[in-house]
């Protein structure tokens, strides 16, 4: 009996702890495909499960981080999904290839037309974003989640370093060291081609010299094979001329 009570209230004591981590566990995140590497460009999906049994997901809206501006945010695409951005003034402008950029975007917003995250599914809504900063070891893109009962979650806390998730975390993507070959790339590929065109011009050489190996070899063998007949030729003359002064 009181093996059948302490079981029960193990049970019990686990449910409460998966309810209470259901929750916290299902919140907007952010992911690339890939890697995030600083400096360069990367695709994002930005993961939104449905929390609720009875309403669905109609509503995303993803703030980009205002400190670390990115001149290019290009989303994909998804069905069934208006898509809405907003860009705002720069504060101080970037320097992209040569060009001045005075504004970026600030806000993507995905509405659902005809679709919708259904209860006990989820949606990723993908985004090609860069150039990543190079000053910094994350972003945070805080998020607001809405569903068709008007109820409102704002993923918008961040996470302090080393201490506990909050209750609403904002999405948040880690990036890493910049690629060996994201400055120095472009040395290499010219170095590869200065290499691939010397085994192009060695391999020229040595065929125009086997070419003409060759035909001087051809050349030699018709010199000889003339020479050959001229002698044959030569030599049915003088039979003839021989048997004739024999006759007479």
């Amino acid at each position: 009996m009181k093996l059948s009570r302490i079981a029960l209230a193990g049970g019990v004591a686990a449910s409460t702890v998966l309810l209470i981590a259901g929750p916290a566990a299902a919140h907007v995140s952010v992911q690339p495909v890939g890697e995030a590497a600083k400096g360069g460009y990367a695709t994002l999906n930005f993961k939104v499960p449905n929390e609720r049994d009875q309403a669905s997901t109609v509503k995303l809206e993803v703030n980009f981080p205002a400190d670390h501006p990115l001149s290019s945010v290009t989303p994909q695409a998804v069905p069934g999904w208006k898509i809405d951005i907003t860009k705002s003034k720069l504060d101080k402008p970037l320097e992209v290839h040569g060009k001045k950029i005075t504004e970026a975007v600030s806000k993507v917003t995905w509405t659902a037309d005809e679709g919708e995250i259904a209860p006990g599914y989820f949606q990723q809504f993908p985004v090609s974003v860069g150039a990543l900063p190079e000053d910094a070891d994350q972003l945070v893109f805080k998020a607001i989640q809405t569903y068709d009962n008007k109820e409102v979650v704002r993923w918008i806390e961040e996470p302090a370093a080393g201490g506990e998730e909050p209750d609403s975390p904002a999405p948040v993507l880690k990036l890493t060291a910049a690629a060996e070959d994201h400055h120095g790339g472009a040395a290499d590929d010219a170095k590869e081609a200065d290499d691939h065109k010397a085994a192009d011009t060695d391999a020229s050489s040595e065929k125009s010299s086997t070419v003409a190996s060759s035909s001087s070899s051809d050349t030699t063998a018709r010199t000889l094979g003339i020479i050959g007949i001229v002698i044959g030729i030569g030599g049915i003359a003088f039979g003839v001329l021989a048997g004739r002064r024999r006759s007479a």
